[in-house]
Formats: C-alpha cells, structure tokens, sequence
C-alpha cells in the first residue's frame, strides 16, 4: 500500500483500490448521492435526508472537508484502480461520543459481495496507524448488519458492549481494534 500525505492529495492505492479525499465537485456529489439513498444504507446507517445534488455537496462540504482540516482524516472516496469506478467511501469519522476514532465504510449495493470493503476498511486500518499514528480504533455497527459485524473480526475488532450516540434512538454494537503489541 503506497501512501501520500500533502493536504488534499493524500491517497491510498490497494491491490485493487484507491482511496482519496471527496471533492466539492459535482462528480462526488452525484455519487455520494446516490450511496447515500441506497436501501441498505438507509437501513444500516441512517437516512441522512440528502436529497439533492446541492445537499449531497453541502454533505461533503460539512462532513469530510471539515474533518480533514480539523482531525487530519475523514472519509475517503473508494475507487476501483482497473477503471475509476467510483464504489463508495471509507475512512475515519471523529466522534465526540466514542473514546477513539471509528472506522467507517459504505459501498454502492452494486459493489457488495466483491471483497471491496475489507480491502477498503483494512486499508484504512493501515494509513490510520502508519501514517497518522493513532493507537486504538472503534467501529459501531447496527445490530443485525450480520455483514459488518463478520468484516470487523476479520480486521480484528473486538465487540465492546454497546454504545448510543448523542440525539439518536438506537443503541449500536460497539467495537474496538487495538495496535498489536511487541
């Protein structure tokens, strides 16, 4: 995995994939568009009410752009490397809530199945200890999202109780990934 830092650039390359940051652009924003209304999406990780172009900018604007100038991370387009296919996103989210960064991904349904969102989401594991030197990481997941939960342990995520994020009304599995020792 080749890394870069230099502020807006920063890339990850995988085998297949490589991770960017999301731009203020109406090529992102018509893709994080539509990630963002996809069924399972909606089921697992909420419905966000962005529901056109402009919102989905303003999403990105609010969100990752914001994040990465004020936690040095965010969340990071997934592109497919053969052809640029735009597959969703993976990266960081800060969380004033959870004792550490979370480890969050999303692909468009049509990209599911595919092994994407491990190398994705193990890729992120990466840069977030090699290149940004964090320690322990957390990912919560919506009970039932069997998926998820399966691609977590795999990573080595621990279940760690569950967890409510502020203004919301369901309770989350919580899990937590600490750096190997020795």
């Amino acid at each position: 995995m080749a890394t870069t830092v230099a502020g807006q650039a920063m890339l990850i390359e995988t085998e297949r994939l490589r991770l960017r940051p999301l731009r203020d652009d109406d090529a992102d924003a018509a893709a994080m568009l539509e990630l963002l209304n996809e069924p399972g999406f909606h089921r697992y990780i909420g419905d966000r009410g962005i529901r056109t172009l402009e919102q989905a900018r303003g999403c990105i604007r609010d969100g990752p752009l914001v994040s990465y100038a004020r936690h040095g991370y965010g969340m990071y387009v997934v592109e497919r490397r053969s052809d640029g296919a735009w597959l969703g996103n993976a990266g960081l989210v800060h969380r004033a809530a959870l004792p550490h960064a979370d480890v969050g991904y999303a692909l468009l349904e049509r990209h599911t199945g595919q092994g994407y969102a491990l190398e994705a989401a193990r890729a992120v594991l990466g840069h977030a200890r090699a290149t940004l030197g964090l320690g322990a990481l957390c990912a919560i997941v919506t009970p039932g999202n069997v998926r998820s939960v399966a691609l977590l342990e795999k990573l080595g995520f621990q279940a760690n109780g569950s967890v409510r994020l502020p203004g919301k009304d369901e309770d989350l599995l919580l899990f937590v990934n600490e750096p190997a020792t020795g």
